[in-house]
């Protein structure tokens, strides 16, 4: 905030150039905001809670108001390193702008056309002020999304126990587990540990997607937005089959990034498993079978994969206001 009060004294030193410093305090700003939601009632932190890892702590996620998710919030820690978005891997080959550009437009998201964003945030003097500082122009909505990836790619924590070379004896083993005869790697390789694929595992089912009408009319608009046949006859979700059409895909998911898995409970792509040593009991059940003792050590494992993310300074909102000059301003 003190950045934005120095520029309104100063009149807005107005360089050409992003500063990266006054994009991020603008994309945590945008972050928190409401008024980046069609109706002005839901922001992004809604769902992606700091205090939840980025998550929102709930097993099925809200959407945007009068209906409700038929899907766990991901957290989007660790999301710039990443190329699938979506339990359904609808974004492929993407980026997170991808996401976010979705996100903004989405009828069960916040729900809000480019325009009107936009010139809310030229309404708002702060704003304007903010968006100088870091692109030298007025608001834009190419700008805002940038500064809102921006934001999220500032969510990379570095000092995981994992990170470090500092986990447990417990954790240790656990990772030779996990790499090893437990065939976690196998689906969860890579700097996300996720291998972007599609799998399904049999996970149990959310019972209140079918039985919650708003859920169960959420997912219905969602399917038939995606041009799902017979949509109206469905009440579990799909997965993977949204994007392909290809009935192998029925009921897969992608493999979802284990980065700050441990404050982003609960699982599953409908958060049907509650704890990370329930989701360790699961594959265990599927095989190859976990001893007590394995289960104990790969659940510290995962526990060993989640870092330091700093606390974020949520930032007062500024109140929309007429320049005093507005009929001598060029819009």
């Amino acid at each position: 905030m003190l950045l934005v009060l120095l520029l309104v004294a100063n009149g807005c030193n107005r360089s050409p150039d992003p500063n990266p410093a006054a994009v991020l305090e603008l994309g945590t700003y945008l972050f928190f905001d409401v008024r980046l939601s069609g109706d002005g009632s839901i922001s992004c932190a809604t769902c992606h809670k700091p205090e939840f890892g980025y998550g929102d702590g709930q097993d099925l996620s809200e959407t945007y108001p009068a209906s409700d998710g038929f899907r766990n919030t991901p957290t989007i820690v660790h999301a710039s390193s990443s190329t699938s978005f979506y339990a359904d891997g609808r974004l492929s080959n993407s980026t997170p702008s991808d996401v976010i550009l979705d996100m903004i437009g989405g009828k069960l998201f916040l729900n809000v056309h480019d325009v009107l964003l936009t010139e809310r945030m030229k309404q708002i003097p702060v704003y304007d002020s903010l968006f100088y500082a870091a692109f030298g122009s007025e608001p834009t909505f190419d700008h805002l999304v940038t500064a809102l990836e921006h934001f999220q790619a500032s969510l990379t924590p570095k000092d995981s126990p994992y990170e470090t070379g500092m986990m447990s004896a417990s954790a240790l083993r656990g990772e030779a587990l996990f790499q090893g005869s437990a065939g976690c790697a196998s689906c969860h390789s890579g700097p996300t540990f996720s291998d972007g694929q599609a799998h399904a595992i049999g996970v149990p089912n959310n019972a209140s997607i079918a039985t919650d009408p708003l859920r169960l009319s959420a997912l219905r608009l969602f399917l038939k937005e995606k041009g799902v046949d017979d949509f109206m006859t469905i009440d579990s979700d799909p997965g993977r089959y949204v994007a392909t059409g290809e009935e192998s895909d029925w009921g897969a998911f992608m493999t979802p990034s284990l980065r700050q898995v441990a404050d982003t409970a609960p699982y599953m792509h409908n958060g049907s498993l509650g704890t990370l040593e329930e989701v360790v009991a699961f594959y265990s059940d599927r095989g190859p079978a976990l001893s007590e003792t394995e289960q104990s050590d790969v659940v510290e494992f995962l526990k060993a994969l989640s870092g330091t993310i700093s606390d974020v300074f949520v930032p007062e909102m500024p109140d929309y206001a007429v320049s005093p000059n507005w009929s001598e301003e060029a819009n």
